[in-house]
């Protein structure tokens, strides 16, 4: 999709610096991060959301979340994964991508 921002950045039209990436999924750093960590994991191939991914492609997420928060040494520490599917769960890019939060204490997900 020549008009979706995160296809762009996979196909590296737009110069992100990649932080890691395999033949499905690539990772970079958030541009208006909400913690020390924030980084983006995007599927290469364009699903509008969680509920579109095939199968055998989400199957590979675990172990590309493992390297990469090993390769950024929160593994141990810990860290948050998150995803937003549709308006009302607070997605704005169209193309699913999961958010990866660490580096303090994250504290309780949702603030009432």
């Amino acid at each position: 999709m020549s008009d979706c921002l995160f296809c762009r950045i996979a196909n590296k039209e737009l110069g992100t610096e990649v932080l890691m990436e395999n033949d499905y999924f690539m990772a970079f750093s958030d541009i208006n991060p909400k913690a020390p960590v924030h980084v983006l994991i995007i599927p290469k191939k364009h699903f509008q959301d969680i509920t579109d991914i095939e199968g055998d492609i989400i199957a590979k997420l675990p172990d590309f979340i493992k390297e990469l928060s090993e390769k950024l040494g929160v593994s141990e520490r810990g860290f948050r994964i998150i995803t937003n599917k549709g308006k009302d769960g607070g997605q704005i890019i169209f193309h699913t991508h999961f958010h990866l939060l660490a580096g303090k204490d994250l504290g309780d997900l949702i603030k009432e």
